[in-house]
């Protein structure tokens, strides 16, 4: 079976090499990321089976990184944090957490958590969507159509994963626009438009008559799924 592999992202050296050194005894594979940056740069070229993220006070970079995460990858993320406050756990629970974990938490809890997120993960998202022509993998963020490789900017993915995680349901402007962009955006729905269009281009046969990405008048945006 695959070793699992964990990325943990935390401004704190010291704190990565602890968590580093408690996970790879527990049999895990462990990268770490500094920043905001960093980590997702990780997300994109080592592929990680789920992240540790810490949350530290103030709690808005870390809200804000997981929401950037969310719009590009259905990883796992597992919060780690000193703060009990319900209203921020239900923020990073709406920033698209999966757990959120209070410190301090005992390695042997922590291990448990990293496998049931990884097994639910493995459970629920197939890491393959067929969309038409075009092929969509989760995991290595290819998308291939024809058997040619079609690039995608950042947001385009981040786009279409977020109507992939909810297939054949409408998805409304605001939430498109606060998952894929950040929680000040919700208002622009033109900008938004443009963004569809660019993507119709890039995966649909006829772009001018759309049947992967549907407009839903007033309302938002569908993914067909056959």
């Amino acid at each position: 079976m695959k070793t699992p592999k964990v990325l943990v992202i935390d401004h704190d050296a010291r704190t990565r090499r602890e968590l580093r050194g408690l996970l790879v005894v527990h049999g895990f594979e462990v990268d770490d990321a500094g920043s905001n940056d960093e980590g997702l740069y990780k997300l994109r070229h080592a592929l990680p089976d789920v992240i540790l993220l810490d949350l530290k006070i103030p709690a808005r970079k870390g809200l804000e990184m997981c929401r950037e995460i969310r719009a590009c990858s259905p990883v796992p993320v597992i919060v780690l944090s000193v703060i009990r406050i319900s209203d921020v756990r239900a923020q990073a629970f709406e920033a698209g957490a999966d757990q959120y974990v209070t410190k301090p938490c005992g390695v042997e809890e922590l291990a448990a958590r990293i496998r049931a997120a990884r097994r639910r993960a493995e459970t629920v998202h197939s890491p393959v969507l067929v969309l038409g022509e075009a092929e969509v993998n989760f995991e290595t963020h290819q998308v291939r159509r024809k058997d040619c490789v079609v690039h995608l900017t950042a947001k385009e993915f981040g786009l279409l994963y977020c109507l992939a995680s909810r297939p054949g349901e409408i998805v409304s402007h605001r939430r498109i626009l606060q998952s894929v962009w950040g929680p000040d955006y919700g208002a622009e729905v033109e900008y938004l438009r443009v963004f569809v269009n660019q993507l119709r281009k890039k995966l649909e046969p006829d772009p001018g008559h759309p049947t992967i990405i549907l407009t839903e008048p007033s309302e938002g945006y569908r993914l067909a799924i056959p």
